[in-house]
């Protein structure tokens, strides 16, 4: 029976949904492996070595866990792990890294870019977003529709950076639509496209506590969508997947603007696992209960029988 170590919380803004997915996974895996599950801050190589397991599923969300810091010590432990690598994790928390390289491939993202909080002025005029660079869950989220809540979202954003001095932000033109996001999971040596999930929430802005707190959230598999849109965007998120080297599973978010235009938002390399996560409800669909789809990942990373310290 094969051993996994299922890691969970992190130092990350997203401690409390890594938790949660992470004994979902955990509880899924109880069945069918022998399972040994850590609560962690941050890790090192000697205290990871320390802990059993044959191959690791590492559930943690934000700039640590899945952004590249986690992966290189996993990395130099050794063992197969489940998600992207190191560099194709750190491209992936980049939103304006990402966003360079969808453009490269001609795919749509809104105009952004990074906010200096020593200015007063904002780089572009309202109605745009406010949002931390290397962050998920919509944590950080603020909308800005007109300069008179600019300033608030000034103070808001200068408190945070004092708090978290290596948080940077970014603005983004704000695309007014319906949120869709396309799931990914590997096969046997492709990442294939789930179905598109749409996101309704009742607030109209899918931020934090839409995501995990509140329940009025709705979420439409297989949406009815525009001619070719369906196609177009998998099609895009698996071009942007394979340009930055993700593998295993991905989620990549899109806002369908009122002209029939997609814009992409972003990419995650580890998405939750929680009762309202995208992923596993698109999975569902596909065919693929909660534990095949836990089971699946880690068959996958299984299969790598070496990993490259600079994968």
């Amino acid at each position: 029976m094969t051993s996994v170590l299922v890691l969970g919380g992190g130092p990350d803004a997203e401690r409390t949904v890594s938790e949660t997915s992470a004994n979902a996974v955990a509880q899924a895996l109880a069945t069918s492996h022998d399972v040994h599950f850590e609560l962690i801050d941050r890790i090192d190589v000697s205290r990871l070595a320390a802990l059993p397991g044959d191959v690791i599923f590492p559930v943690l969300h934000g700039s640590y866990g899945e952004g590249g810091p986690l992966q290189d010590t996993l990395n130099q432990d050794g063992r197969p792990y489940v998600g992207s690598g190191a560099a194709a994790s750190r491209a992936c928390m980049d939103k304006i890294g990402t966003k360079l390289v969808a453009a490269s491939h001609r795919i749509g993202t809104p105009p952004a870019g990074i906010y200096d909080p020593r200015d007063d002025k904002p780089p572009m005029s309202p109605p745009f977003v406010v949002k931390p660079t290397h962050d998920g869950s919509s944590v950080g989220l603020y909308l800005c529709h007109s300069p008179d809540n600019w300033l608030a979202i000034c103070d808001a954003v200068r408190t945070d950076i004092a708090t978290n001095p290596y948080r940077s932000y970014m603005i983004e033109r704000l695309v007014i639509g319906r949120e869709l996001t396309v799931g990914l999971i590997g096969s046997s040596d492709k990442l294939e496209a789930l179905p598109i999930v749409e996101i309704a929430p009742a607030s109209g802005v899918y931020d934090f506590q839409a995501k995990y707190e509140r329940n009025d959230t709705r979420y439409i598999v297989s949406p009815e969508l525009p001619a070719g849109i369906s196609r177009s965007l998998a099609e895009a998120s698996l071009q942007l997947a394979e340009a930055l080297g993700v593998r295993d599973l991905a989620r990549v978010d899109f806002v369908l603007d009122r002209a029939g235009d997609a814009w992409l938002l972003e990419i995650n390399t580890m998405p939750g696992f929680t009762p309202t996560s995208l992923l596993p409800k698109a999975a569902h669909a596909a065919g693929l209960s909660f534990d095949q789809l836990c089971c699946r990942l880690v068959s996958l990373a299984q299969a790598r029988t070496q990993i490259c310290s600079g994968d």
